[in-house]
């Protein structure tokens, strides 16, 4: 009887005609023709930890951390990190060093996961084109911070409704009549008369923060539905234009001198969301 033949997408033991470069670190004359090398140990080292830190650490792991218990969220999250993400993330960066290959190349020498690297790819897309727009509003703000007064800090007619406000209003509250019993009260006159509110009785207008109608309202130019597309707010199409022109800029000259790009675009990142936190924290602090 004649031997089996596997399926070509299951012969992962058999030679094929390809190399894989062990080449990590150029020298001055040592240069990959094909695909650049780094240009230092510190190179790779940066982009590693520009890759590592982005706007997923500074503004979303807080919150979720926050929103899934605070420090009891730590410990599943500690244990998958040591158990799947830090070993997927070493897995990848050593077959990325080792054989200098992209995402779909790199599988040759185990077709079976050929399609692991067409969906990095894909993913990658998709990351890609969300990614830009986030870092175009990041763009907005920090051109919008360089005022002596911040935009968002305060209520302005132009974009700001009735319902804004740096503090909360209350409506009312419940206070003791002369014949003992809890009346509610008009604000106002509680104010007026030097009257006391009775604990946990204040009712509270729904109101929101400069920043968040500042957002809403000025920024995005929020349309009322799905149904209405609204128009194309320009200041951010300029922004979304220059975040690709950054990305182009950043890929143009290859990979020799983009770990010092990627630590500049972390501390933007981080600069950003400390400007755009000062105006909405600050009610927190104003309040009475």
């Amino acid at each position: 009887m004649g031997r089996l033949a596997w399926p070509a997408w299951l012969r992962c033991g058999e030679k094929q005609d390809f190399t894989l470069s062990t080449e990590k670190i150029a020298d001055q004359d040592d240069s990959n023709a094909e695909r650049e090398n780094w240009g230092s140990k510190a190179d790779y080292l940066l982009s590693m930890v520009g890759y590592a830190v982005g706007l997923g650490n500074v503004w979303r792991f807080p919150y979720l951390t926050y929103q899934n218990g605070g420090g009891a969220f730590l410990i599943p999250y500690t244990i998958m990190l040591a158990l799947a993400g830090l070993p997927l993330f070493f897995m990848e960066c050593s077959l990325g060093q080792f054989a200098s290959q992209g995402p779909i190349s790199v599988w040759r020498f185990l077709p079976l996961f050929k399609g692991v690297g067409v969906t990095m790819v894909v993913i990658s897309t998709f990351v890609s084109i969300y990614y830009n727009v986030i870092i175009s509003y990041a763009l907005y703000y920090f051109f919008a911070s360089f005022q002596s007064v911040l935009p968002w800090s305060s209520c302005n007619a132009t974009w700001a409704d009735d319902s804004c406000s740096k503090f909360p209003i209350i409506l009312g509250c419940n206070v003791t009549s002369e014949n003992g019993f809890s009346v509610f009260t008009n604000y106002s006159l509680v104010m007026a008369e030097n009257l006391t509110c009775l604990n946990g009785t204040k009712e509270y207008q729904k109101t929101q923060v400069p920043s968040e109608q500042y957002w809403t309202n000025e920024v995005l130019q929020r349309s009322d539905g799905l149904g209405d597309t609204g128009k194309v707010v320009w200041q951010l199409a300029l922004c979304l234009l220059l975040s690709w022109l950054i990305v182009g800029v950043a890929l143009f000259k290859g990979i020799k001198s983009s770990g010092k790009r990627r630590v500049a675009g972390m501390f933007s990142e981080w600069r950003n969301r400390g400007t755009s936190s000062m105006a909405e924290e600050e009610p927190a602090r104003l309040d009475p």
